[in-house]
């Protein structure tokens, strides 16, 4: 999710919930303690030379329990941030504290923002020698039996 997105959404919600991959939810009395501008240079197994940039939103419990944020504070800390940190349209991504502190990505079901898992992958596979996965071949005709399959005739 982008920036741009989370503006639109939240200037549409009367409350904000997270809720993590596993479906729990995020207490509502989390607290977005940093909005800011990651940027990543490094050199991928390749030998490519990488620049990234996303915007992070850091979340974070403490024991205030009555403490609510409500989606018009946190659309006036993004704009905040964007003004003063020259934050574009940027892909967000969460830092939540787990039994460490975990990265995620961001989406939107209509109600929760959801705390989506990510996965490390190789950016260089046809550099680096990882096999990229093929597609079977499917049969032009439908009725035909594909040539390749496990149980197929022609092998």
């Amino acid at each position: 999710m982008r920036l741009s997105e989370i503006k639109d959404k939240l200037a549409r919600l009367e409350q904000i919930a997270f809720q993590l991959p596993n479906g729990d939810l995020v207490p509502n009395h989390f607290h977005v303690t940093e909005v800011g501008k990651i940027t990543k240079h490094f050199i991928d197994c390749g030998g490519t030379v990488r620049h990234e940039e996303v915007v992070n939103f850091q979340l974070w419990n403490a024991d205030d329990y009555d403490h609510r944020l409500h989606p018009e504070k946190l659309l006036h800390i993004i704009e905040l941030s964007q003004e003063k940190l020259d934050i574009g349209d940027l892909e967000i991504e969460v830092e939540y504290q787990g039994d460490t502190i975990g990265k995620f990505g961001l989406d939107f079901d209509g109600t929760n923002f959801l705390l989506t898992s990510k996965q490390t992958d190789c950016l260089a596979k046809d550099n680096c020698g990882i096999p990229v996965e093929k597609e079977l071949f499917s049969p032009v005709n439908k009725n035909e039996e594909p040539c390749c399959s496990p149980d197929g005739n022609c092998c």
